[in-house]
């Protein structure tokens, strides 16, 4: 719980692989700080870049790296918001055709239609941004309502590390936008 009675909000982390993914510890402390119960949510390949035992001590929840089962139970309580950080070009563009062959992205496909509030941290090299797919799919996602951050806007290098400050910022607008659950 969050001051007071108040519930934490569920914000659905999604991260891909990218070199800030290993830098995760910080910035799950601080949107934790910030009032949210996180659900760590892996690519394939992001997950095996993480030590997962880790990521599901600090977050408190079992890291989800694939699509449940028809007889299982869900155990991820509905989204208030998704963070896709650090988001590739592979995502974003499999995202943007619609594909849904893994759980992130049927997560993201599935959230989008139904207006849940994504916030989408691009970690892309120049060339793969200069590629013609990019930019439209870019706009066609910010068109169906994500909020995509790049550049400076979004997780950018620092010495040593990376920061994640415009990434928590646009985190923390989502929830002074959202009413109390």
């Amino acid at each position: 719980m969050t001051s007071g009675t108040q519930p934490r909000r569920v914000l659905y982390w999604i991260m891909c692989a990218a070199p800030p993914a290993q830098d995760w510890e910080q910035p799950a402390r601080q949107l934790q700080e910030d009032g949210w119960d996180l659900h760590a949510i892996p690519t394939e390949a992001a997950a095996s870049w993480l030590d997962l035992d880790s990521l599901a001590q600090v977050t408190g929840h079992a890291v989800r790296t694939r699509p449940r089962l028809p007889h299982e139970t869900d155990e991820l309580p509905p989204a208030d918001a998704v963070l896709v950080a650090p988001a590739t070009f592979n995502t974003l563009n499999q995202w943007a055709a619609g594909i849904n062959d893994t759980l992130p992205l049927g997560l993201l496909n599935e959230l989008l239609g139904l207006q849940v509030p994504i916030i989408v941290a691009m970690y892309c090299k120049p060339a793969l941004a200069a590629h013609p797919a990019y930019r439209p799919n870019i706009t066609r996602l910010r068109q169906a309502g994500a909020t995509i951050l790049e550049g400076e806007r979004s997780i950018t290098v620092r010495d040593p590390g990376f920061s994640w400050t415009a990434v928590r910022s646009a985190v923390a607008a989502v929830l002074r936008q959202r009413p109390d659950p």
